[in-house]
């Protein structure tokens, strides 16, 4: 979506000094990875098909989500996948190997359309498909497809059971759709919470209205 590489790399800034060493998987044509190796951090790179790669100071390593990845344990300060897990459908592997990879108390950071915006809600509702998601071309296996539309919660189920700590949520900003659309979902948010049937956990500001949600996985030490 426009404008993700520039939110996120503000909200990445935020966290790991650059003297992290990062694996950008899916690191597609190389941009971000590219940026970040221009701004100090030692940087790797990997994605499924490494020959789109076009950043030549660093190696694009061929990774398929569904196997074990070339690196070996222990080996990173920061995971990042931008824009990738909503591509994958097997979400145990990826926070596995990842997890399997990174440091003691190393961090995984994700960024992912949040399906859980008002908008999303009510495009969900129209069309039987969330934000960002469409029907599914049957025959395209080319791993571009939104194909997985986990919520947060689901993130955090797959996350703790690979040896994560639940997510620490932020989002890239404040969807001026979702907002205005809120006049039209109070109503049923405000009969629930009256009713004390309305479940907090998807149901705060920064889920309804954000349009990217940003998260942080933090490797369990124990």
């Amino acid at each position: 979506m426009p404008g993700t590489h520039e939110k996120f790399l503000t909200f990445f800034r935020k966290h790991v000094p650059t003297n992290m060493k990062v694996l950008d998987l899916g690191a597609g044509h190389g941009a971000f990875t590219k940026t970040l190796y221009e701004m100090g951090y030692e940087v790797y790179a990997c994605d499924l098909f490494p020959e789109i790669f076009q950043f030549d100071p660093v190696e694009c390593r061929k990774v398929d989500i569904t196997s074990d990845f070339p690196y070996v344990d222990n080996y990173f300060d920061v995971i990042i996948a931008i824009e990738v897990s909503e591509h994958i459908t097997d979400h145990q592997n990826f926070f596995r190997e990842t997890n399997r990879i990174l440091k003691s108390g190393g961090k995984l950071y994700i960024s992912t359309p949040n399906i859980l915006s008002i908008k999303s809600r009510m495009r969900f509702l129209k069309t039987g498909f969330f934000y960002t998601f469409i029907p599914l071309d049957m025959r395209n296996h080319d791993g571009l497809q939104h194909v997985s539309s986990l919520t947060l919660d689901q993130y955090n189920y797959v996350a703790v059971q690979n040896n994560y700590i639940e997510a620490e949520v932020e989002i890239d900003k404040y969807q001026r759709s979702s907002i205005g659309l809120f006049i039209l979902f109070y109503p049923i948010l405000f009969f629930f919470r009256k009713n004390n049937k309305l479940n907090r956990l998807h149901n705060y500001r920064k889920l309804l209205f954000g349009r990217l949600l940003f998260l942080t996985f933090t490797k369990n030490s124990l």
